[in-house]
């Protein structure tokens, strides 16, 4: 489990804190533990790949730490384990996204299943399940490896060059956003969408546009169709990166 590192998050390093933590190490995976503090858990962020947040009885985590959690995990697409009473995993699960929060453990925690669960999901963070699905539908395969390169160590992306190709792989898989090409030879960007919204299936499915034509009549022809938003083509990658976080942090 190498490059895989858990932060417990709890009040106190408590003696139950430190068994959980020795169990941990024995099964060599790193791990650190942090207190109720978001600037402590802040110093730790970038080099977790999952958290645990362990609760003593009648232990609500503070406000601040669940809201910055709750940001964090969702701006980075990482995971938490609760570990409580069921009255404080139910507020802890209510308090975070649902989606957020992978497994539930009642104490006296059942360590062996910890870990296994520990596992399952250091297989599926390897296996990119837990970042957001982005599908790019453009004609121009230079551009397509352009966007893939910037987009690849944050995001699942996808590619196509059609919109009926892009049709063909929605119907076998799964979108969190689609970045359309507005301007496609045979099926345009426009009848893409047209498509898109007219299927149960796809009609949820968040649309932003991209498009190499800044002009005013243009942009205006692109915000008619009201997709949830569009990008010229000239975007840089760092400008992209930030409109792209907004965007899912916008949704939550």
């Amino acid at each position: 489990m190498d490059g895989n590192k858990i932060l417990v998050v709890a009040e106190k390093e408590t003696f139950l804190v430190r068994v959980l933590i020795k169990k941990i190490q024995e099964a060599e995976i790193d791990v650190a533990y942090v207190p109720y503090n978001v600037n402590a858990i802040h110093d730790q962020w970038e080099s977790a790949s999952l958290i645990t947040c362990y609760m003593d009885t009648g232990e609500r985590v503070p406000d601040d730490v669940i809201r910055f959690l709750s940001d964090k995990m969702m701006d980075d697409s990482k995971q938490i384990i609760l570990i409580g009473d069921k009255t404080d995993l139910t507020y802890a699960k209510k308090a975070l996204q649902a989606s957020l929060v992978y497994k539930e453990f009642e104490r006296p925690l059942d360590n062996a299943e910890y870990l296994k669960t520990v596992s399952e999901i250091f297989n599926k963070i390897e296996a990119g399940e837990f970042r957001k699905s982005i599908l790019v539908v453009d004609d121009d395969a230079s551009y397509l490896g352009l966007v893939r390169e910037w987009l690849r160590e944050k995001y699942r992306v996808s590619m196509v060059t059609s919109g009926l190709q892009a049709i063909k792989w929605l119907g076998k898989n799964k979108a969190d956003l689609i970045l359309l090409d507005h301007e496609m030879p045979v099926t345009t960007g426009p009848q893409i969408l047209e498509m898109l919204r007219s299927d149960e299936e796809t009609k949820r499915i968040p649309v932003i546009f991209l498009t190499g034509k800044s002009d005013k009549e243009s942009v205006m022809q692109v915000v008619a169709l009201k997709p949830e938003g569009y990008f010229l083509k000239n975007i840089d990658r760092k400008e992209l990166m930030n409109k792209l976080d907004e965007f899912f942090a916008s949704r939550v």
